[in-house]
């Protein structure tokens, strides 16, 4: 739903900075690089120390690097495989490094178990979403469906997340975690449900099954 309503607005704002980057020679592909390189340190160095609030702000600064970047690619008109595949794979290692550094937090000084554990679980259910819509559409189905697509993930940690660190109730972080982990596994059922139901449609009427 946030990727749908918010390109529009967001493409108009961060333009004039796309095409500045090209202009000077920054790649859309450096911009991946360097917008996951900072979630990553933002995530896995301020979060495990108990930085929320500023984690989430260095966070913040380096997450619309996902949407310049496709951005620039367009303007280049470089909307290519190779650059899909980078930054659907650092989005990977940004996800997983979010809520892996509040797993980490919350395992050690943070000392609430069941926040790190409702992290964890929301990192491994979120990888599933991602891996069930990569999975099907290399099979040659459709599986963008679902409540918790990437957009609503990232920014309902994020602002609760920010926010636990000067002063909301911790409660709060893991009532929103625990939401989040039942959509991304109503996602998931959603998505397995869409393929299946397409591959009833294949004049073999069921999609053979191969290894991962």
């Amino acid at each position: 739903m946030l990727n749908r309503h918010a390109r529009g607005f967001f493409t108009a704002l961060f333009s004039p900075l796309a095409r500045w980057l090209l202009k000077i020679g920054v790649s859309p592909d450096a911009i991946t690089i360097v917008g996951t390189a900072g979630v990553v340190v933002g995530a896995l160095v301020f979060y495990p120390m108990g930085q929320l609030w500023w984690g989430t702000l260095f966070i913040t600064a380096f997450i619309f690097s996902d949407v310049l970047d496709g951005i620039m690619a367009r303007l280049q008109e470089r909307g290519g495989r190779w650059g899909n595949f980078l930054d659907s794979t650092l989005d990977r290692v940004a996800d997983g490094a979010l809520f892996a550094g509040l797993a980490i937090w919350y395992f050690t000084g943070g000392a609430d178990r069941a926040i790190a554990i409702a992290a964890v679980v929301c990192l491994v259910l979120g990888m599933v979403v991602s891996y069930a819509r990569a999975k099907a559409e290399a099979l040659g189905f459709q599986a963008n469906v679902g409540i918790a697509e990437r957009a609503e993930r990232l920014v309902s940690v994020l602002v609760v997340t920010g926010f636990t660190g000067i002063g909301l109730p911790s409660v709060v972080l893991l009532a929103t975690l625990i939401l989040l982990a039942a959509a991304s596994l109503v996602t998931i059922v959603q998505r397995i449900a869409t393929v299946y139901r397409q591959s009833l449609e294949e004049p073999n009427g069921t999609a053979s099954q191969q290894p991962a």
